[in-house]
């Protein structure tokens, strides 16, 4: 499997496709899975490790994202890593695009800057190549989240 460990408990790479694959991945201890990828559902493969699994795919077409589909990630992979046990893989076809955009975001969301998040993702998986379209998707995103909880607060 190509899984790049970017934290103790975060994990990104390429494509599972396979029960063999979904049997070494649940070997490492992942948990939970975003499956970035638009072309392949991991949900029918994880059921028997019971391993939870956010479908969150999308297209890797160098267009912005939606502030929704960073969302529903960082929310899912959030209320996974409450629990200190959870161990987290975020992948999309190649590990290369999609999953490292959903890795900064909710790197970010746990309170990393975005350039030490990115250096440490490249650190990391090499072959990372970050899409200008997609870290301004995860900027946006940030600022957003940050205007909004600033709100709450009555700031």
């Amino acid at each position: 499997m190509d899984i790049s460990w970017v934290t103790d408990r975060i994990a990104l790479g390429g494509a599972i496709w396979n029960a063999g694959n979904m049997e070494e991945v649940a070997g490492s201890g992942v948990t939970h899975i975003i499956d970035m990828q638009i072309e392949f559902d991991d949900r029918p493969l994880a059921r028997p490790w019971g391993i939870r699994v956010l479908w969150n795919g999308t297209d890797d077409d160098f267009l912005p994202k939606p502030p929704e589909l960073l969302k529903r990630g960082v929310d899912f992979a959030l209320e996974a890593l409450d629990d200190p046990r959870a161990r987290l893989y975020i992948h999309c076809a190649a590990g290369v695009h999609r999953a490292p955009m959903m890795t900064l975001a909710v790197l970010c969301a746990l309170e990393w800057t975005m350039d030490d998040a990115m250096r440490l993702i490249e650190e990391r998986r090499p072959v990372v190549d970050f899409a200008d379209v997609y870290v301004e998707s995860v900027r946006r995103f940030v600022e957003a989240r940050l205007e909004s909880a600033a709100r709450e607060r009555g700031m």
